[in-house]
């Protein structure tokens, strides 16, 4: 409970900040719809209040606020909406139907997984790479500390038009995204946790005569798992983000990223904002099953986190 309370008393604050900035962020919309409804508005006419500030009408139409929390389209939907559009959409929507945040959340979530086993993988073989080779050292990791430099929105349509022109289409360009976005967090991790025995280790080691690959798989390994499983969860966060962003210069009818794209050329906020929280929510599910796993291997191999 004492760990409950505070994030409970967190949650409640920012949901009360959220309903008080949806007031002025829809007042001006609230105030056109009640004109046209026939109610009194201060002051009226549209142009009038084109230029006034948000907080003054909410002070002289005080009666619209409650409006601002009910809009069909609002600028900033109330936290009670984006529930309500999640519930439809997950729990009285079938999961075969397009309509269904669930489809959609496991079409981007196909892409992710798959971007993050490959990019995991190679993480994993650059950071040994990294570790045994002086060369690749030296070379490797400022490519790789570069390459994240370069926006993955710039990135993201290059990798997909030169991957159609080759004929690869479908699941595996998303893929790629996500592992160019979720291999760098592994292979930082990993390189640090491979690196973590100290001269002492080492030197023990060195006195049992153990050869390097002993030296690999009975310390340096273990020493760097406690990295590995956290250097993961940044990776599956980071796959996911690769994922919708891959489905977003592609037009794509089906995922997240094509919730948020068909959300915005309509001008469906509340779509839009249920769609992000559904990928909030999927990337912590990833983060918590990492996060069972690190808790049941550390304890298997009895380290302590």
């Amino acid at each position: 409970m004492r760990l409950i309370l505070p994030v409970l008393t967190v949650v409640a604050a920012l949901v009360a900040l959220w309903y008080i900035a949806a007031v002025p962020m829809n007042i001006k919309g609230v105030l056109v719809e009640a004109e046209r409804a026939g109610a009194e508005v201060t002051p009226p006419g549209a142009a009038e209040r084109r230029d006034m500030r948000s907080f003054a009408l909410v002070a002289q139409n005080g009666f619209a606020i409650p409006a601002t929390w009910a809009q069909e389209r609002p600028r900033l939907p109330a936290p009670h909406q984006v529930a309500v559009e999640l519930w439809e959409t997950t729990v009285e929507k079938r999961i075969t139907s397009k309509r269904s945040l669930i489809y959609h959340a496991w079409i981007t979530l196909s892409a992710t997984l798959l971007g993050f086993a490959i990019g995991s993988a190679a993480g994993v073989l650059l950071a040994v790479g990294i570790l045994y080779n002086r060369a690749m050292d030296m070379s490797v990791m400022p490519w790789a500390i570069a390459s994240q430099t370069i926006p993955i929105l710039a990135i993201a349509p290059m990798i997909i038009v030169v991957l159609n022109s080759v004929g690869v289409q479908g699941l595996l360009p998303k893929a790629m995204i996500s592992a160019y976005l979720s291999f760098f967090p592994v292979v930082v991790g990993m390189v640090k946790g491979l690196r973590s025995p100290d001269a002492m280790q080492l030197d023990l080691l060195r006195t049992y005569n153990a050869s390097p690959s002993q030296g690999f798989w009975l310390l340096r390994l273990p020493a760097s798992m406690p990295y590995f499983f956290t250097s993961l969860k940044i990776a599956a966060a980071a796959s996911l983000v690769g994922a919708i962003v891959g489905e977003l210069p592609t037009g794509a009818v089906a995922g997240l990223g094509a919730r948020l794209l068909a959300g915005s050329y309509y001008g469906q906020t509340i779509q839009i904002w249920s769609a992000l929280f559904g990928a909030a929510i999927l990337a912590a599910v990833l983060v918590g099953i990492i996060g069972l796993i690190q808790r049941i291997t550390l304890k298997r191999m009895g380290l302590s986190q």
